[in-house]
């Protein structure tokens, strides 16, 4: 098997783990802040434990460790306004939006990691779009800012994706991962400090909680976030993304048989899927073409 056909199957699985976070936001009874704080922190003190990830940390410049901390604090805000959609409106909802990442990262990518600007990368992500609209397509009127949140982390995760694309190569994925997700943490300490007056410890969780940050952090979050890292030196941040667009699908999914969120589904959300999955494969012909040329 290829390394490329081997990142994309790795990118798919972590897909499949990724499309349980938005069930396990949506049952976690904690504020959007003091869950991702959680989550993150749970995931630094796992890798602390790590010995090898000491020694590593040693070998790597400041300026590098610095630049992996500024992508932690984009990460920290992704996952904010992502589980803040979720408490705003659902988890299709918000997941859906995550769908609108490809066309952000068409235009994000090329200027980000240097590389040229491909039109035909605009035109799948374009054609995401309408199918994003259409899976999210009559959403209550409460549920829009929640919709609007849900586009704002799309955006972001967009930004983190190209520049994880442009420096995962010069650290391991697990001290990648233990980086960025340090800086996040502090970043939300920071910010509960100042804008709520306290810090989000405050939020105990309970132990049903505590069980499901456990799986959210560990399942969901540590492995597929490193291999994603992993996949990533062998595929470009904007193929990534685009089988990203995939997690809207499995979430939804999720949300019907967990959830019971089958109430909100109409044959437009369908519609929608078919057009998702349309610009997936258009994207993976495209490359094979080009590859081919």
């Amino acid at each position: 098997m290829s390394p490329e056909r081997r990142a994309l199957l790795q990118i798919h699985f972590c897909v499949l783990l990724w499309g349980f976070t938005a069930i396990l936001g949506k049952l976690i009874s904690l504020p959007a802040l003091e869950l991702v704080w959680w989550r993150m922190l749970i995931v630094v003190v796992v890798l602390l434990a790590w010995l090898p990830l000491w020694r590593e940390l040693r070998t790597v410049g400041a300026r590098t460790l610095a630049v992996f901390a500024g992508i932690g604090v984009v990460v920290a805000l992704h996952w904010l306004t992502f589980y803040g959609a979720i408490k705003l409106s659902n988890a299709s909802v918000a997941a859906s939006c995550m769908a609108v990442g490809p066309l952000f990262l068409a235009v994000i990518e090329p200027w980000i990691v240097g590389r040229p600007f491909d039109a035909r990368e605009l035109v799948v992500g374009l054609v995401a779009l309408p199918g994003v609209a259409l899976v999210v397509g009559g959403t209550p009127s409460e549920m829009q800012l929640g919709l609007a949140v849900g586009i704002l982390s799309a955006f972001l995760v967009a930004i983190f994706g190209a520049l994880n694309k442009r420096y995962v190569e010069r650290a391991g994925p697990l001290l990648v991962t233990g980086v960025e997700l340090a800086a996040g943490t502090a970043f939300l300490t920071v910010v509960a400090v100042a804008w709520q007056g306290q810090g989000p410890w405050h939020a105990i969780p309970d132990v049903r909680d505590a069980w499901l940050l456990a799986a959210l952090s560990l399942g969901c979050t540590l492995l597929p976030f490193a291999l994603a890292l992993r996949a990533l030196r062998h595929t470009s941040a904007f193929t990534a993304q685009l089988v990203v667009s995939l997690e809207p699908v499995y979430a939804i999914l999720l949300a019907i048989v967990l959830l019971g969120e089958q109430r909100e589904l109409s044959p437009a959300f369908y519609l929608g899927v078919a057009l998702i999955l349309a610009a997936v494969f258009a994207h993976t012909r495209l490359k094979r073409r080009g590859a081919a040329r």
